[in-house]
């Protein structure tokens, strides 16, 4: 075990024993390293201006880096064990900026001046990936970013520009990428401050053994929800588990049957492969968060919640999805579905933790629809989410899932709605019966995002799109993930 946190910010080597397990990037930036042009803004990952760069060893090809735009202020000091972390104070290289920062200027992109850094750190990040960017992507890397003052067109302008390669660039990446592998060699991170631990395990075995003897211990993957109890409400956790590590549940691979997802893996790891099988999912997934989010959240992470308005659930749960357990040396697989048992309440036992997830692939003869309704096409938590997943044979419905979110307790199937079509033909008669089931599926609540009858009357109104989008031969598969707004009424 190792009791030091290792990471390097910019080009320095930084260690650290006797730091609070709570303590958050964005308060180590500003507080303890006077970094601080990393600004705080909202505390829940919401409007970007703490934007920095998280840098790690590409898994796939040890040779190159992968760069990250992240949320300092709900990312933990103990996750960046191990990586880099860049900040807007070392782009300049001596009296020249850097590109991204010369374009804001050369395009006027910035007034007050307080959200930029997020936005030049957002597009550095893209640029390090892409360095000649078209305006979806652009626009999809700076969705998290929000700006008062200054409009987004000139700040769009600005990241579209080609970025030409700073001198010296390649060998400092092959130094960071030696001191990363330096610090990848050591053993699980172990470290306690104030009575309170921090661990971050290598193994699944060192993970079960821990949680057996520490059954209270607080997991935390991404932390894009987690962390918010410690920015929001101020919680100090005594011990927090870090999953990161772990290659066992950051794994995504995929065989002829199925696609499986390790629980750590985070939205941007796992969403191309998403998109290449499911197009639809992929489409919504898009819409999850913003950038710095999705390439912090992760899929067990999203479950684990229990949040009757996750988005992926629904999807996962029209797609038959199974997710394998594990409690000390048990290991157990369960269909999502019945994972979830009431409001925040799941299939869980004490010291169990989610290990994967296994999505099956469609046949030739199946189909998936996805359908996520919010105020904002970015960054916004959905009102109403539905999955349709369908199998025709010879016209007649042979398999139907249809699961909701944000209609119940949990996310759930919608079962009298699947047991009128099952066995029938797809008719609008047939759909007027189910769309009228639907009432005994579920009970919406009315709160914030959209009344009962709102919802009601949307799961409607999206049962009878899926039917006309299943009867169109000319519909692409990438077009039925709109943006449904809810009205000011709802």
């Amino acid at each position: 075990m190792t009791d030091t946190i290792q990471f390097l910010l910019n080009d320095q080597l930084i260690s650290l024993t006797q730091v609070n397990p709570n303590l958050t990037l964005l308060k180590y930036l500003r507080e303890q390293q006077l970094k601080s042009g990393t600004k705080e803004g909202c505390a829940s990952g919401d409007c970007g201006a703490c934007t920095v760069v998280s840098v790690e060893i590409d898994a796939k090809k040890s040779d190159r880096l992968v760069y990250k735009s992240v949320n300092a202020c709900i990312s933990l000091i103990g996750q960046m064990h191990g990586k880099q972390v860049i900040t807007v104070e070392h782009l300049k290289q001596g009296d020249r900026l850097h590109p991204v920062q010369q374009q804001m200027v050369d395009h006027h992109a910035s007034q007050c001046g307080f959200c930029t850094p997020g936005f030049v750190m957002s597009s550095y990040a893209l640029h390090q990936n892409n360095p000649q960017p078209n305006r979806e992507e652009v626009v999809q890397a700076l969705a998290g970013n929000l700006c008062r003052c200054t409009g987004y067109r000139s700040i769009i302008d600005a990241a579209m520009q080609p970025c030409e390669e700073i001198a010296g660039s390649s060998e400092r990446e092959q130094s960071v990428i030696q001191q990363l592998a330096a610090i990848a060699q050591q053993s699980s991170l172990d470290f306690q401050s104030q009575q309170r631990r921090f661990f971050s395990p290598k193994t699944t075995d060192e993970l079960a053994d821990y949680l057996v003897e520490n059954p209270q211990a607080k997991l935390v993957a991404g932390g894009t929800d987690l962390v918010l109890e410690v920015t929001q409400n101020l919680v100090e956790f005594e011990q927090l588990v870090y999953l990161g590590q772990l290659e066992a549940l950051t794994t995504i691979y995929e065989n002829d049957q199925q696609i499986v997802i390790g629980a750590a893996a985070s939205y941007c790891d796992f969403e191309p492969l998403l998109k290449k099988h499911y197009p639809e999912l992929g489409a919504m997934i898009s819409r999850i968060g913003a950038t710095q989010v999705r390439n912090t959240g992760t899929l067990g992470g999203n479950i684990a919640n229990a949040s009757p308005i996750g988005d992926m659930p629904p999807a996962l749960i029209a797609l038959g999805a199974r997710v394998k357990l594990q409690q000390g040396d048990k290991i157990r697989e369960i269909a999502l579905q019945d994972y979830f048992i009431d409001y925040k309440k799941t299939q869980l036992k004490t010291a169990e933790f989610i290990l994967s997830i296994q999505i099956n692939k469609l046949k030739s003869n199946q189909r998936l629809k996805v359908y996520k309704l919010s105020k904002r096409f970015d960054d916004d938590i959905s009102a109403v989410l539905a999955a349709c997943f369908i199998e025709l044979e010879d016209q007649t419905i042979s398999k139907i899932r249809i699961a909701f979110g944000g209609m119940a307790a949990i996310p759930k199937r919608a079962s009298h709605c699947e047991k009128f079509l099952l066995g029938k033909s797809l008719s609008q008669n047939n759909i007027d019966q189910a769309k009228r089931a639907l009432a005994k599926d579920f009970s919406p609540m009315s709160d914030v995002r959209a009344s009962a009858d709102y919802r009601m009357l949307a799961a409607q109104n999206i049962l009878q799109r899926f039917y006309l989008e299943i009867l169109s031969v000319d519909q692409t598969e990438e077009d039925s993930c709109h943006l449904i707004r809810v009205s000011e009424n709802a």
